[in-house]
């Protein structure tokens, strides 16, 4: 097969990744854009068949990856939709792991006899593809570790750490100029990758569970960079095209992550964002005032605008189908349901979103924070189901704050709030939250998909009692 109708299969697939990113950006073609997303990458692999070269010599292994990819492939894709987040960064590793071990393999490669010679240019593509593909290897193994909480979600810091870890990729940034420029030093390409493994670990340790969204949006971008190297390595143009979308998208995403928490690379990379702070006299002596399910429910009946802050809570709870039956209870009442959309609520990018399509809750209703606060005054009860940081007036008032100068949803400008959690326990920032002692605020404690039900329980026999 001639190289100009595989050019032409590749060029197909650039378009519908293309297409796939266009379409991801409105929720009505979000479904669409997966698809075209698949539907290239299908492309791309068949493509990649089509040379003769490939797999005249290789088909024994290409059946193997095909066999071992599907085996592994297939039950992660029955992830519940609370483990999304790390399913996401285990996807960001093996697409990591799959670059290093490519670029590992050209730069023996090249010193075979069969091999082609590894120029400057090449030399430096192969050492940003394998520093970037291993680093976002180890990387994403630990922000998975930390969303499944198999290791701790809290920062782990030590003395001195930032200067380690900017100390360990200055010196395999060196030796990717020394091989770059010299290819016979080719022992300190295992240094390399030995100090990008390592890199990634100590990247992520010292990063709170609150950040992990925009790590996760910030490690797709890692991965997208070193599947540019790889293009240029392997004279790919797919790869060179899909890669930059994918971390030019990831590095977009990220930029607007930190936006939405008024926080700098900087700060989320080196700031330990997520340390339990001691609680001070004055919080515990703090009270809160509860109320039950049929208390929420009586409250809400008599709202004529709710506004519901989804959470992690409600992730963990899975308790959107609850909160779906609550918004029909309401509406069949003639009351304004809205739902305030924070872009870092939960433990990825557009979390909430997708957990409230699932549930079939209209788009036409899920208000990102920053149309939806100018409303907030107006609006009679603010229910927030498993949200914390992103709803913690401290945010707007506390200047020793971690999240002071956060942009937040005014859940606490609402007329009322009710607020359901588990317990008074911080939430992954490890502050307290001042929305909860306010005095219009009242929590309802219990399992948010419990709680939720009750409320509706308690709305349904009152209905039916007319």
């Amino acid at each position: 097969m001639s190289n100009y109708y595989i050019n032409i299969v590749y060029l197909i697939s650039a378009v519908l990744f293309v297409f796939s990113l266009k379409w991801m950006n409105d929720p009505q073609t979000a479904r669409r854009g997966v698809i075209s997303g698949v539907a290239a990458m299908l492309v791309a692999v068949i493509g990649t068949l089509m040379n003769p070269a490939i797999v005249a010599v290789n088909y024994k292994w290409i059946a193997l990856a095909v066999i071992v990819g599907t085996v592994v492939g297939v039950p992660l894709s029955w992830v519940p939709l609370t483990a999304v987040p790390q399913r996401t960064a285990l996807s960001h590793a093996f697409g990591g792991l799959a670059a290093g071990l490519v670029g590992v393999a050209e730069f023996y490669l090249s010193f075979s006899s069969s091999g082609h010679e590894l120029g400057h240019f090449r030399a430096a593509a192969l050492c940003a593809e394998v520093l970037l593909g291993f680093l976002t290897f180890t990387g994403s193994l630990m922000a998975a570790g930390k969303l499944q909480e198999i290791i701790p979600t809290r920062p782990i810091t030590y003395k001195g750490q930032n200067l380690v870890n900017i100390g360990l990729l200055g010196v395999a940034v060196i030796g990717c100029i020394v091989l770059s420029i010299d290819t016979n030093y080719k022992f300190i390409f295992p240094v390399i990758i030995f100090l990008a493994l390592l890199f990634g670990v100590l990247l992520i340790i010292p990063i709170g569970g609150a950040d992990m969204p925009t790590v996760i949006s910030m490690l797709n971008a890692y991965a997208g960079l070193s599947a540019v190297a790889m293009g240029f390595v392997m004279d790919n143009k797919l790869l060179i095209i899909a890669g930059a979308l994918d971390g030019s998208s990831g590095l977009i995403l990220s930029i607007i992550m930190c936006k939405a928490m008024n926080r700098s690379f900087t700060n989320i990379l080196f700031g330990a964002f997520g340390q339990v702070q001691a609680a001070s006299a004055e919080t515990q002596q703090r009270t809160v005032k509860s109320a039950t399910p049929e208390d929420a429910a009586q409250i809400m009946e008599q709202a004529a605008k709710v506004v519901i802050v989804p959470g992690y809570g409600m992730a963990v709870a899975q308790a959107q189908h609850r909160v779906k039956e609550l918004y029909d209870q309401l509406t069949k009442r003639g009351i304004i349901v809205k739902f305030a959309i924070h872009p870092v609520a939960g433990r990825m990018p557009g979390h909430m979103n997708v957990l409230l399509a699932e549930a079939n809750i209209p788009y036409t209703d899920l208000v990102e924070m920053d149309d939806i606060n100018p409303e907030m005054p107006q609006v009679d009860v603010a229910l927030v189901v498993g949200a914390n940081d992103v709803v913690n007036p401290a945010a707007r008032t506390n200047k020793s704050s971690p999240i002071y100068g956060m942009p937040i949803i005014d859940a606490d400008k609402a007329k009322s709030c009710l607020a359901i959690k588990r317990s008074m326990n911080p939430g992954f920032a490890g502050i307290e939250n001042d929305l909860y002692y306010a005095e219009k605020t009242l929590m309802v404690f219990g399992d948010a998909k419990a709680v939720v039900g009750d409320i509706v329980k308690y709305l349904a026999g009152e209905n039916n009692s007319h």
